[in-house]
């Protein structure tokens, strides 16, 4: 059977053996809305649990606008333009708009790429800035939570006087779903915070996982700092398979997110009778599969329907590399994931980005990994923990021949888009 896996900008097809396939799991259909422009600037006048937008904007001095980074695709060509014009029709003048690019600790956003996120007219006739996580003294401190982590977040946010996100809710590895609070914390979060959050007491725990909000504590603890900070709108919207805009939910952070989590939860979960020996899956291709550090989300998105020893095969772009500097020198000082493992439960180890090495671990202790990609020559990716694979249909091949005539193999072309379970 000839599948295509969301693969780079281009997408990549494969032939995959029809007699022994589950699949391929697909998020189910969902009607894509019909005029997105239309029902976004609807969205703003009738929110969710808030005062329209233009009532809340009225009488303020200015107003930032957070928004992903390039390594979410955001719909923020659609998005914006409304929100913008209802910001300036209430008063607030178009030199006092910060649009502050969310990055978390990724690198900033510039030229060619934010004309790709937001459109040049609005890259050329607005106030565009990057977060620096690593800059602490463009943070303020608001506290240390109960849990201990100190919160140190972006003062051009803070001390804004309206404040409003953007997003798009999916499954998230750590989180549960991505979009409402998470553009706060980890979006415009110092290292000082994200070091604490990302930490150990917190993705150990079971529930720290795609699709669990309930008893997650990294959904609880970035929903608490997120209200420390404030939040006085927000946009998010789902997507679909081709990223048409499918639903779009405006207003309160936690009650317009809720419900656009219960929309996505009734798209995005796909079961399967039991546990396999293979999954092929990505990460979603363009921009999503960029880096390896990245495309470990596509990894662990299939770790709840591959067997104890069984083998995922990821087919990811790749196309800048490993991912920061300071990953790349984790991988190249932790050879053996359960010796590191053991170092950042202990109280004196710490190295930015350890908490995506902490989630490759758990693929690993589980399962094989066999990547395909043209960006990352095969010895880099054997640093990686994984092993290089010529192609797709060959990983199959060996890894079927590897567990028997009865071995079945399941394929999400969409990679963590889609949230499979054993049910």
């Amino acid at each position: 059977m000839r599948i295509t896996l969301d693969y780079d900008r281009t997408g990549l097809t494969v032939d995959l053996p029809a007699d022994r396939l589950v699949g391929p799991l697909e998020i189910r259909p969902a009607t894509p809305l019909a005029d997105p422009s239309a029902a976004i600037a609807a969205a703003l006048t009738q929110p969710i649990g808030s005062p329209p937008l233009a009532e809340l904007a009225r009488g303020r001095r200015n107003a930032c606008i957070l928004i992903c980074d390039i390594t979410r695709p955001v719909p923020n060509k659609l998005i914006l333009p409304p929100l913008l014009r209802t910001l300036e029709e209430q008063g607030i003048a178009r030199k006092d708009i910060l649009i502050l690019v969310a990055t978390g600790l990724h690198r900033p956003n510039e030229g060619a790429e934010l004309e790709e996120m937001v459109g040049p007219e609005i890259a050329a006739n607005y106030r565009i800035e990057n977060h620096h996580g690593k800059v602490l003294e463009e943070h303020d401190f608001l506290g240390t939570t109960p849990n201990g982590v100190p919160v140190w977040l972006d003062s051009r946010y803070v001390r804004a006087d309206l404040k409003i996100t953007t997003g798009l809710i999916e499954p998230h590895l750590m989180a549960g779903y991505s979009g409402g609070r998470k553009v706060i914390c980890p979006g415009i979060a110092a290292l000082e915070t994200v070091k604490v959050w990302h930490g150990p007491k917190f993705l150990e725990h079971p529930k720290a996982d795609c699709g669990f909000i309930e008893g997650n504590p990294v959904h609880e603890e970035n929903t608490r700092i997120a209200k420390m900070a404030g939040c006085d709108f927000i946009v998010n919207v789902c997507l679909d398979g081709k990223r048409q805009i499918t639903w779009v939910g405006a207003g309160h952070m936690e009650r317009a997110w809720e419900a656009g989590v219960k929309f996505v939860e009734q798209v995005v979960r796909v079961p399967v009778p039991e546990p396999l020996d293979v999954v092929v899956t990505s990460c979603a291709g363009y921009p999503l599969d960029t880096t390896f550090y990245q495309a470990v989300k596509g990894l662990t998105g299939a770790l709840p329907i591959v067997k104890q020893g069984g083998t995922i095969i990821l087919a990811a772009g790749l196309t800048e590399g490993v991912g920061s500097p300071e990953f790349q020198h984790l991988l190249a000082d932790n050879p053996d994931l359960q010796i590191f493992k053991q170092r950042i439960l202990g109280e004196d180890y710490f190295v930015m980005d350890q908490w995506q090495l902490e989630e490759l671990a758990k693929v690993v202790a589980k399962c094989k990994v066999k990547v395909v990609s043209q960006g990352l020559p095969p010895e880099t990716l054997r640093r990686c923990h994984a092993e290089p694979a010529p192609s797709v249909e060959q990983a199959v091949a060996d890894s079927l021949a590897e567990y028997g005539p009865k071995a079945r193999v399941a394929v999400i072309p969409k990679g963590p888009y889609v949230l499979p379970y054993v049910g």
